[in-house]
C-alpha cells in the first residue's frame, strides 16, 4: 500500500492540478484501468475538488472500454488494452461522456502476473486530453503492484499538469 507520506505527496500534486483547472475554469474526468480508481480517489481527497472534477470510469474490462468510453474495437484488437492508442481513445471518450475539457486515462500491467515479453509487468500508458489535444505517454515502472500503481497515478497527474501548462 502507499505510505502515508507517499499518499500526501499524491494528494498535494492533485491539489496543484485542481488549482490550475480552477484558474482556467476547466474541468476534468478520468478513465482508469490498472489504477482501479486511485486517480479519482487522489483527486477527491482534496476538499472542494467537486468544483473541477466531474468523475471517472474504472474500465478494467475491454468491453467497458468499448461500450462506455467508445474505444474502437479495432484499436483494442490491433494494439491491445495496454497501448498509446487505447489510452488516447479512453481520454477523449471520458471527456465526451462526462462533458469535460480535460481527461486523463491509464492502462497497464501492474502485475505481479499478466506480463509478456512485448508488454512486461510495469508497462503503463497514460493518456491526457485537453481542449482538443491528446497525447499518450509510455512508462516502464519498477516495483510491486502497489508501487507501479502509485507511480502511474503520480505520472498521470504530472502529465495532466504539463498539458495544461503547455496551453499557456
Amino acid at each position: 500500500m502507499v505510505s502515508l507520506a507517499g499518499w500526501r505527496e499524491l494528494v498535494e500534486s492533485a491539489r496543484k492540478l485542481g488549482v490550475m483547472l480552477l484558474d482556467r475554469s476547466m474541468n476534468l474526468s478520468v478513465a482508469e484501468s490498472c489504477t482501479g480508481g486511485m486517480i479519482g480517489a487522489t483527486i477527491t481527497a482534496n476538499p472542494g475538488s467537486s468544483a473541477y472534477f466531474r468523475g471517472g470510469v474504472i474500465a478494467y474490462d475491454n468491453a467497458i472500454k468499448e461500450r462506455i468510453l467508445a474505444v474502437p474495437a479495432e484499436i483494442l484488437l490491433r494494439h491491445g488494452a495496454v497501448s498509446g492508442q487505447t489510452v488516447t481513445a479512453m481520454a477523449t471518450g471520458v471527456c465526451r461522456l462526462m462533458q469535460t475539457e480535460c481527461g486523463m486515462s491509464v492502462s497497464g500491467v501492474a502485475g505481479p502476473e499478466g506480463g509478456t515479453v512485448a508488454k512486461p509487468v510495469g508497462l503503463v500508458y497514460i493518456g491526457v486530453h485537453s481542449i482538443g489535444r491528446s497525447q499518450a505517454f509510455r512508462y516502464l515502472f519498477k516495483g510491486n503492484r502497489d508501487e507501479i500503481r502509485k507511480q502511474a497515478v503520480e505520472k498521470g497527474l504530472e502529465r495532466m499538469n504539463d498539458a495544461l501548462k503547455s496551453q499557456d
